[in-house]
């Protein structure tokens, strides 16, 4: 990102001559992470699913952010300061199971098999409005979208080039944080104006209404949101005082984080009624709500192209992240075949996004089958939230082991009252995970078992069954060539 890119050189002062061939370390401030957390974690995507909610937005972001958005943080920084090799190692050596390392890091790639129908129907319906705004809820449309962009990103990143990174990084001001800035001063102008919220803000709907488990399932989104932090925890031995530096910067950027999300949340409420809210669409009906009212339509459509090279430049900039970290482990301990293994000549792993890109197309076309295109695109954000949930899962158990196992080990970070925070982030992980499977109120047309089936099937098939296959079926000859040794496979504890 180019918020990387700026990053202060901080050089520690030096007491003597340096040494020759001798490097420095180059610190960065705890603002300057703040800011690259907030970057990476922030965005608009998720706040028509909250807008439903009016002013409990508030609470149901505030929720997650302290059971699960600060577990993940702090304990994330202690074990990337402590170990490297990311959720591979952190699981199979907290854990003492290289299969558990493996579904750690199977889970992290196999969640954007689901993610990326999600955030590519977002693409379509906020594209709709430049085109046609019908379009923006017909499932045929928005599968073809899907299915096209799609392609294309693969097509792209296995050319390897090189600009993307960039537009990605440029597309996150443009296409995030400006159009964010702009929906919440719109909404406080036209609030200004003496014109009635849609949704009430009184302290009587500061809560949401308790009908049963069903008023809550729109929190799981939210841990999805938050999903990330993890990655975060690689800088944490950039910071020139760790254990006092780290926890200020994870607390800056929670609070830049819930700014981001629930100001922009809030503005959509009050100008989108409810019940005429589209989950993949309520940014762009809220930025028409509003330049409609002031005069200004035409604008509607600028910000709707910001929106979508800010999302394609993101797709773009990781669409190989995920299989990178996946080959790598599977290269050294022979978990995917050969097939999947193979580089092309500018290291791009083609194979396995091709793979995916079967699978990314098939979930596409449900788009063109389910009822409407807001629940089809609920129900692909939860699966994508239940396959993450994993990692967490299976990483906060992770840490608490490790300190049992490896008291003494250097660590940059350590995380204060551990079992606790981990606790906390482990009960929230999987509370989210049980409530995924309770159908929303908003979608409560559909027969249950329909739901049931797609949500647990998906978490079955693409978070458990499939990674179980690769390891039953793996054979020693799947280790790559410069990682064979004796007993190379099939040693997992």
């Amino acid at each position: 990102m180019t918020i990387t890119e700026q990053v202060r050189d901080e050089r520690p002062l030096a007491t003597g001559p340096a040494l020759p061939g001798a490097t420095q370390t180059q610190f960065i401030s705890w603002v300057t992470l703040a800011m690259m957390t907030t970057a990476s974690v922030a965005n608009l995507r998720p706040s028509p699913s909250m807008a439903l909610y009016g002013l409990a937005a508030v609470f149901l972001y505030l929720v997650p952010a302290v059971v699960f958005l600060l577990p993940t943080a702090l304990v994330s920084a202690e074990l990337a300061s402590g170990w490297t090799g990311g959720v591979y190692r952190w699981v199979s050596e907290g854990l003492s199971s290289k299969p558990l390392g493996f579904l750690a890091v199977w889970c992290q790639f196999a969640m954007t098999i689901a993610y990326y129908p999600s955030l590519l129907a977002y693409v379509a319906s906020t594209f709709a409005y430049v085109v046609d705004p019908r379009l923006a809820d017909n499932g045929v449309y928005v599968a073809v979208v899907i299915v096209v962009i799609y392609w294309a990103g693969v097509l792209i990143s296995s050319r390897g080039t090189k600009a993307v990174a960039g537009l990605a990084g440029a597309g996150l001001v443009i296409g995030t944080l400006i159009p964010g800035v702009v929906l919440v001063v719109l909404g406080m102008v036209f609030l200004g104006q003496g014109n009635a919220s849609a949704a009430p803000m009184d302290a009587g709907h500061a809560l949401p209404p308790w009908t049963g488990l069903a008023s809550l399932v729109l929190i799981v989104n939210n841990f999805l949101s938050y999903a990330g932090m993890e990655m975060n925890g690689v800088h944490v031995s950039s910071l020139r005082e760790p254990g006092k530096q780290f926890p200020r910067s994870v607390f800056a950027a929670t609070g830049l984080v819930l700014l981001i999300f629930i100001l922009p949340a809030l503005a959509i409420s009050w100008v989108m009624p409810g019940e005429d809210l589209s989950l993949t669409a309520g940014v762009m009906q809220a930025f028409q709500g509003f330049f409609d009212h002031f005069g200004v339509g035409w604008l509607t459509k600028v910000v709707g192209v910001l929106l979508v090279a800010a999302a394609l430049g993101g797709m773009l900039a990781w669409l190989a992240g995920p299989s990178k970290g996946l080959l790598m482990v599977a290269r050294q301990e022979g978990y995917l075949p050969p097939a999947l293994q193979k580089l092309n000549k500018r290291g791009v792993p083609r194979n396995i996004l091709v793979a995916q890109g079967a699978l990314t197309t098939l979930i596409a076309l449900l788009y063109a089958f389910l009822p409407d295109v807001s629940s089809a695109y609920w129900i692909f954000s939860v699966i994508t939230t239940q396959i993450y949930l994993v990692v967490y899962l299976l990483m906060f158990a992770a840490v608490v082991r490790l300190r049992t196992t490896q008291p003494d080990r250097p660590r940059g970070f350590r995380v204060p009252a551990v079992r606790l925070v981990a606790g906390a982030g482990f009960a929230a992980s999987l509370a989210a995970m049980c409530i995924g499977f309770v159908p929303p109120e908003q979608f409560g047309g559909g027969p249950l078992w329909r739901y049931l089936l797609t949500v647990g099937g998906g978490l079955l098939v693409l978070g458990f069954l499939a990674p179980l296959a690769l390891l039953k079926f793996r054979k020693p000859h799947w280790v790559a060539p410069e990682h064979r040794t004796a007993g190379a496979a099939g040693t997992d504890g």
